[in-house]
């Protein structure tokens, strides 16, 4: 797989680089790519690398003692993720990447952007406010968890991936998510039960419609209203 310099400037973090530190970069990493289901890197290992993806979707999530999962972000074409190695030397990844779907990404070796880090400010700059960005989303999912009831957190939920990812159906006035039941339950605190649940009476209402790790939203403004804690 060909990567231009102009696909990296695609890349929030490099998008500010010039063209002979983007070449740098492209020279200094491998494409890597793994199969539906399969991992990057798994929750302890040593953060070596870090990554770009350019093409698929992939999931963070950490796991516990007890093995119970939950989803930390979804990942998408040219966002970059795995990067505490380019931040700090001897870093542990805290979560696992694993692929939704048939996934490739640009592997770039963590010490060689950490010296790059010295030397070019903007990419400094725009690796904080990333990392910026990532906090203040976990901050308000923890307010959610803390502070919601569980069908407005799954709401929330809903909304917030259609603004990143969702995808305008041609056929119908409806926005397609490509999530399973089981990685709302993980993004949301929740159970599969409870998922399972609300999904079966927002259907029955008309306000989404769900398939095999599929969920179409049709009434967006329905959802909004039950993630402000308002009656239908």
């Amino acid at each position: 797989m060909y990567l231009s310099p102009q696909d990296l400037q695609q890349v929030v973090v490099f998008q500010n680089a010039t063209e002979d530190e983007l070449q740098l970069i492209l020279k200094n990493s491998v494409i890597r790519t793994v199969e539906e289901n399969e991992f990057f890197f798994f929750q302890g290992d040593p953060a070596q690398y870090l990554y770009v993806l350019t093409s698929g979707q992939i999931k963070l999530m950490q796991s516990n003692p007890n093995g119970q999962q939950v989803n930390l972000r979804t990942i998408h074409p040219w966002q970059m993720f795995g990067a505490l190695g380019a931040v700090r030397a001897e870093a542990i990844y805290p979560a696992s990447a694993q692929a939704l779907e048939d996934s490739s990404a640009l592997a770039i070796k963590g010490e060689f952007l950490h010296k790059m880090l010295e030397t070019s400010p903007y990419i400094a700059f725009d690796l904080m406010t990333l990392m910026t960005s990532y906090i203040q989303e976990m901050q308000t999912r923890y307010r959610e968890l803390a502070t919601e009831r569980v069908e407005q957190r799954v709401a929330n939920a809903l909304i917030r991936l259609a603004g990143q990812t969702g995808i305008r159906s041609e056929k119908e006035a409806a926005i397609v998510l490509s999530f399973s039941r089981q990685d709302m339950a993980e993004m949301t605190g929740t159970t599969l039960f409870t998922v399972s649940r609300l999904f079966s009476e927002w259907e029955r209402q008309g306000i989404i419609e769900t398939g095999r790790e599929k969920i179409k939203i049709l009434k967006p403004h329905d959802l909004v209203r039950i993630a402000d804690g308002l009656e239908k």
